[in-house]
Parts: C-alpha cells; structure tokens; sequence
C-alpha cells in the first residue's frame, strides 16, 4: 500500500486527536456554572410541567426560583408540601393563601337541557361547538364530550349526566381544564366556597328557559336575599363575589330556578326541587 495513504491517514488522525483535546479544554474553561440551587428546587417540584405557575415548565420555574424572581407558592400542584420544602431550600417564607378549585358553571344536565339538532361528528367539545355553537338549546352551556376530562391530568374530572363535574379533592388548580372549554364555562373558585351559580346563560330569562330549565333567570331575587351584597345581575345573569360571599345560602333558598348549588363538605352537589319559575 502506498505510504503516502498511511500519512494521510495518520495525518487525520492526529488532528482529530489535537481537536478533540482542544474541544475538551475549551468546554472546561468555557463551561456555564450552574446554580445548584436550581436542581434542588427541580427535584423538589412535582414535574407536572402543567403550567399553572406561570413558566412553560418545572425547568424554568425552579430557574426562577432560585433566582428570587418570582413567589415560591407558585407550583398549585405541589401546593403545601411543595412551598414547605422551597421554604428550607430558599430560606424564604412561603405565605400559602386560599386553595383554589376548578368549578363548573353549568348545572344543564341531561334531564334539563334541550338539543336544537341532532349532532353527527368527532365527540370532541372543539368539534361540536363549531357547529352552530354546539347542539345544546343553550348556547352557553356544557356540551358533554369531555374534553376536560380528557386533558386533566390528575384524573379530576367526571362526566356526570352529561355534564363536567370537578372532583375538587383531586384538583391541583392547574386550570388546564380552564384553558380547553371551548364555553369558557370553568372558572377557579376559592375551595371553602360552598355557594354557585351554576349559569352562564345571558340571555333573558324567558330565553334562557326555553333551553334549559335550571337557567339563571336573572330575576334578582338572589341579590335581595343576601346579606352582604356579594351578587350582583349583569346581562339577566348573577354572579358570586366570592370575596364577600360567607355561605349563608340564603341565596338558593330564594332562587326560583334552583341555579344556585350548595356544595358540602365532601365537594358535592346538593340541589333542591325546582320551585314553578316567573319569567323575568
């Protein structure tokens, strides 16, 4: 063999060597440090990577948080346990406020709401919702494909009558579930509130009835009743000032549509007989 092929071989090779000495300095000299703190804060945080916290994921959070660049109480699905354990790794205090929830706002079951056509197609909410904003009479209300339920990741979430149903003890208040009601009918709502208005009909309330027999009738009736002016009617709907609102439940009491839940202890619905309804 010729052996100019052998030093043309060798050649190569020996640069390659030299490069790769180069490379291997140059990384060490060259090399980003990186804050130690900031994968305690990763290992500490639960790797949901949902987003609620404000960061695309847990990665950028825990950067943040070891920078002091934002509130170690960020993380809902980690809650109490997560902001303890970034209490002893950051030094800092954590001041954890009012659990918030997932709650629906819809209570037009099966059995009260009426379909203004029959729906053929993908049993998905997006889907359905672009046909002529859903099949439902109501247009506002819970179309009952499950899309939510589908993308909650801590399987909190049950279709129950044709309507979502939040099983607040399992929901981390990612608001995933917020974010893909296609009916923006998925609010977040402080854990001890015991009261809702299960509506977001904004209709008047002869309409509203026409399509679902518990709408909220925007009759006021509820906002007589309170004590502590904590609802107000905008566009023939209440709505709940959860701030002052302190479960007294003289609101469902007065509503004559039943619209208005009452949620026990154990996060579940208790309704009552729906009294003969007066149009607004």
């Amino acid at each position: 063999m010729d052996s100019s092929l052998f030093i043309a071989v060798g050649a190569v090779a020996a640069l390659g060597l030299v490069f790769g000495i180069i490379l291997a300095v140059a990384s060490k000299l060259f090399a980003v440090k990186k804050d130690p703190l900031v994968e305690e804060v990763r290992i500490a945080l639960p790797g949901a990577n949902c987003g609620a916290c404000g960061y695309p994921g847990c990665d950028q959070y825990a950067e943040a948080v070891a920078a002091n660049e934002c509130s170690i109480t960020l993380c809902t699905v980690g809650g109490e346990t997560c902001a303890k354990d970034l209490e002893e790794l950051t030094g800092r205090t954590a001041e954890v406020g009012v659990r918030m929830v997932a709650r629906v706002n819809c209570g037009g079951t099966l059995n009260n709401r009426k379909k203004s056509y029959e729906y053929t197609g993908l049993e998905t909410c997006l889907d359905i919702a672009q046909m002529y904003s859903g099949d439902n009479a109501c247009v506002y209300g819970c179309l009952g494909a499950g899309d939510c339920e589908k993308a909650c990741p801590f399987d909190a979430i049950r279709m129950v009558e044709g309507v979502a149903f939040i099983l607040e003890d399992k929901c981390k208040s990612c608001e995933i579930c917020v974010g893909v009601c296609p009916k923006n009918i998925i609010e977040m709502v402080p854990e001890n509130a015991a009261v809702t208005i299960a509506c977001t009909n904004k209709d008047k309330g002869g309409i509203a009835m026409k399509g679902c027999s518990v709408a909220c009738i925007g009759c006021g009736k509820c906002v007589k009743e309170c004590p502590v002016d904590a609802i107000e009617v905008s566009n023939f709907l209440a709505k709940i000032d959860y701030d002052k609102c302190i479960n007294c439940g003289k609101c469902i009491k007065a509503c004559p549509t039943t619209a208005i839940l009452r949620y026990n202890k154990n996060k579940k619905k208790i309704v009552k007989k729906p009294k003969p309804v007066e149009e607004a």
